[in-house]
């Protein structure tokens, strides 16, 4: 009865217009009423007690990294350096998506800010090739949504948070699932792009590559830095983000100088607004994740599952398709908070190593940013590329296939997290 009354407020509120972080306030209020335990100061101290944090000081922090590299100059290096690489190659612009996406996410962290920024550089470049839009700005949206799993990742910090699992472990873990989404998307384009006749950018000589290299080297060492500090034990993940922030800060304004002093108030604003919706919503994800735990619902979410949880291979199965579900209506930061505290238990229960299921989801997640209708990732490009929300989802198919692929291959091949993971990790 408790799962039908939370779920009910929930998705009645939303059905109406109201923001999802008011309906997480909505459903947990309802859950208070049933539980017979309604007192608005419990409300208001699980509200403050959410966002009082210190691993989650990373979330504003690594968003004030993300501004800071695209309007100082990081992330145009980034692409710079991919197009000297691969640019020549046959459908060379599509690779260059890929590659850069892989680099900015190993910087930003944050799937929609790689999205603005490639949908706005590479998407206008490969419709001028001759490249197909559709599939151009299908092809960006999945190679932006790496983000979430390369590390520094918001969402794993996100899921470490509400799940109590090691963001540190979680950024290791996936360092090769990213790498594998990366390695399929971009086999899905050679694929689709096999048939167009597009004339091939010129061959970039060893000076312009050295050249290239050169100049993104300060935007490369910035992953280098936070790996291997994490690696290393010299900070914590929060600790990385600051660092982080204030490295892109002085390569900015210091070493490549193309962020003005009147242009940082901007930057610091827009990080400042991202921030504030983020920390809200997760402020109140907390109160309705408190009485999820009181009111029992993961152990009844527990009984339901009791069937499947002696095949822990169906029960991820079971748990991606809800994903899946879930994530074609929600986005993605309310759904790691609503799912997190009812899943981890249950997969815990089944003796799924909780890191490992962790990046499982945070992958399925990201995809849900390129699923419609909600597709946040495929609003974006669909904006920056002036294009209609039905042609990039047409686009963004055949990379999507090859991503779930990649999911799909992770849940039956669990050592291609685990290994990797434990060796990174030390």
């Amino acid at each position: 009865m408790t799962i039908v009354i939370f779920l009910g407020a929930l998705l009645a509120a939303m059905l109406i217009g109201i923001p999802i972080a008011y309906s997480l306030l909505v459903s947990g209020v309802a859950l208070m009423w049933h539980l017979d335990m309604f007192d608005t100061q419990i409300l208001a101290q699980n509200l403050i007690n959410g966002a009082d944090s210190f691993p989650l000081l990373a979330v504003p922090l690594f968003m004030l990294a993300g501004e800071l590299m695209n309007a100082g100059g990081l992330s145009r290096r980034i692409l710079a350096l991919a197009m000297t690489l691969v640019g020549h190659r046959r459908g060379g612009l599509g690779y260059v998506a890929v590659v850069a996406a892989c680099l900015m996410a190993a910087l930003s962290g944050s799937a929609v800010a790689d999205a603005a920024a490639l949908s706005a550089m590479l998407l206008p470049m490969m419709v001028r090739a001759g490249h197909d839009p559709a599939r151009a700005g299908g092809l960006i949206a999945s190679a932006s949504v790496i983000a979430p799993v390369i590390p520094p990742s918001i969402a794993f910090i996100i899921f470490g948070v509400a799940g109590n699992v090691s963001v540190s472990k979680l950024f290791m873990a996936g360092i090769v699932p990213g790498v594998l989404m990366g390695v399929a998307i971009a086999g899905a384009w050679a694929w689709v792009s096999r048939r167009e006749n597009v004339p091939l950018p010129p061959r970039a000589s060893r000076r312009e590559q050295l050249v290239a290299l050169r100049d993104s080297l300060w935007a490369l060492a910035l992953p280098a830095i936070v790996l291997v500090g994490l690696k290393m034990g010299v900070f914590t993940p929060t600790e990385a983000a600051g660092v982080a922030a204030v490295y892109s800060f002085l390569v900015a304004t210091l070493v490549y100088r193309e962020l003005s002093w009147r242009q940082l108030y901007e930057v610091f604003a827009s990080a400042a607004r991202t921030t504030a919706v983020v920390m809200f919503l997760i402020a109140a994800a907390m109160v309705s994740a408190w009485l999820i735990t009181v009111a029992d619902i993961p152990n009844e979410i527990t009984r339901l599952l009791e069937p499947l949880l002696e095949y822990p291979t169906l029960l991820l199965l079971a748990i991606m398709l809800l994903v899946i579900a879930v994530g074609t209506a929600m986005d993605m930061t309310p759904t790691i908070l609503i799912l997190t505290p009812i899943l981890v238990p249950v997969v815990k229960a089944a003796g799924i190593d909780p890191v490992y299921f962790g990046v499982l989801f945070i992958m399925n997640n990201a995809i849900g940013l390129v699923t419609p209708p909600v597709g946040t990732v495929l609003n974006v490009v669909a904006g920056v590329g002036r294009m209609s929300m039905d042609q990039v989802t047409k686009g963004v198919v055949p990379f999507m296939c090859a991503q779930f692929g990649v999911v799909l291959l992770l849940v039956f091949c669990p050592w291609l997290v685990t290994v990797p993971a434990r060796w990174l990790g030390g």
